[in-house]
């Protein structure tokens, strides 16, 4: 007998080298002495086992690269007993062993799953092994194609999941544009743990819109679902008409009772713009301070930065008038992947772009115009960088409407 491989967790046939381990169920003494002679004859690297019922098979079925299989057992004849293996044998290929006059019985094995049949008395060593040897290549592959195929419907419907969660922001009869990109960090996914959301209201005072952006720490599969979780919450929030001042507590309580570990914590941003009067309210929980874009020069908003989501639930976070002072301008919101990659050419190893490094790019006379700028502002970043940032980033860019822009 030959070495004993255990192969009960293996799905894709022998590696090179390794011997290939075949079980034969047959029942007839003189047909199984015959199958093995004609395996010596090939000096092929196989250690043959024999059961000689489907009872005694069974066991062994989740422990073999190939079975060679009668079709007339005892206990399971014809092909309720190929039913029976595929059913047992994990990844293992199966070859149907028939008589002349039951050939029709192979081809139908075939159909049923099995990857080849062969006649008794047709076969010599060198067909019978190459024929096991073929069976497993064919399992083998067909188990990669199955998998392959499985993933990528996984993966397609992960997609249109994740694709039904990004917002579809409401922007109402607000004269304003919203252009934005989002990019999550996580290789081949649509979502991260960067959120955003825009929803415009009908108040009292004209319309006005309410704008939202923040970052779960992290950007696995833990923080995606977190973050849609506070922007649907946001969103339900505003439409209730719920005091601006209560919103993000009841984010945070939000984030509280649907984080799955105490260390997940979130950085916002809420902005409340009057449009038509070119002014904001704006609230920071440790999210980094909007950029006003007016007049050729690029400025973080002065808002107090506030203490992030989650650490100590119910604190204060005053609420800051910013007024744009200037009918042409453009507000920047972002998430902290943009500022965290690199400062570039001229900076300190490890020296990290920032507020003030971001201000710089966006002051650049080559900037791009509010349609193209987050795309623009996300290329110019990863220059600096020297390549991708890791992280997740979300870019929003709100600019009063001009007579030839349209809405994002």
């Amino acid at each position: 007998m030959g070495t004993t491989v255990d192969l009960r967790n293996r799905r894709h046939g022998p590696f090179a080298g390794e011997r290939i381990r075949v079980l034969l169920v047959e029942d007839d003494p003189g047909d199984a002495f015959l199958v093995g002679e004609l395996l010596a004859e090939a000096d092929a690297p196989f250690d043959v086992h024999i059961a000689q019922t489907m009872r005694e098979a069974r066991p062994r079925l989740r422990e073999v690269h190939c079975v060679l299989l009668d079709l007339g057992l005892p206990d399971a004849s014809g092909l309720d007993g190929l039913r029976q293996v595929l059913q047992h044998a994990a990844g293992a290929a199966v070859c149907v062993l028939t008589g002349m006059e039951d050939e029709h019985l192979g081809i139908a094995a075939v159909g049923e799953g099995a990857q080849d049949y062969l006649v008794k008395g047709t076969v010599d060593g060198a067909s019978l092994s190459r024929a096991v040897r073929y069976a497993v290549e064919r399992k083998r592959a067909d188990e990669n194609a199955r998998l392959l195929r499985e993933s990528e419907l996984r993966q397609a419907e992960s997609a249109r999941l994740e694709r039904g969660l990004l917002p579809q922001p409401l922007m109402g009869n607000v004269s304003a544009d919203l252009f934005s990109i989002y990019r999550p960090g996580r290789d081949r996914a649509l979502l991260g743990g960067d959120f955003f959301d825009a929803v415009a209201m009908d108040g009292a005072n004209g319309t006005q819109l309410h704008l939202l952006i923040g970052d779960v720490c992290g950007h696995g599969v833990d923080e995606a679902p977190l973050g849609v979780a506070l922007r649907v919450a946001w969103r339900a929030l505003v439409l209730a008409g719920v005091p601006e001042d209560h919103v993000l507590p009841s984010l945070e309580q939000v984030l509280v009772s649907e984080r799955r570990s105490d260390e997940l914590f979130a950085t916002v941003a809420v902005v409340t713009v009057d449009v038509s009067a070119g002014t904001a309210r704006m609230r920071l929980a440790g999210h980094p301070p909007p950029i006003l874009l007016a007049g050729g020069r690029a400025v973080p908003c002065d808002v107090e930065p506030g203490l992030v989501l989650g650490v100590l639930p119910g604190i204060h976070r005053p609420a800051a008038e910013v007024s744009f002072g200037t009918a042409d301008w453009s507000l920047l919101l972002y998430t902290d992947g943009l500022i965290e990659g690199g400062a570039g050419p001229g900076s300190v190893a490890g020296e990290r772009l920032g507020v003030d490094g971001l201000c710089r790019v966006l002051a650049s006379p080559d900037r791009a115009q509010p349609r193209d700028l987050p795309a623009w502002l996300t290329v110019q970043v990863e220059a600096h960088n020297g390549g991708p940032v890791s992280d997740d980033i979300a870019v929003l860019v709100l600019s009063p409407r001009t007579s030839d822009s349209r809405t994002s």
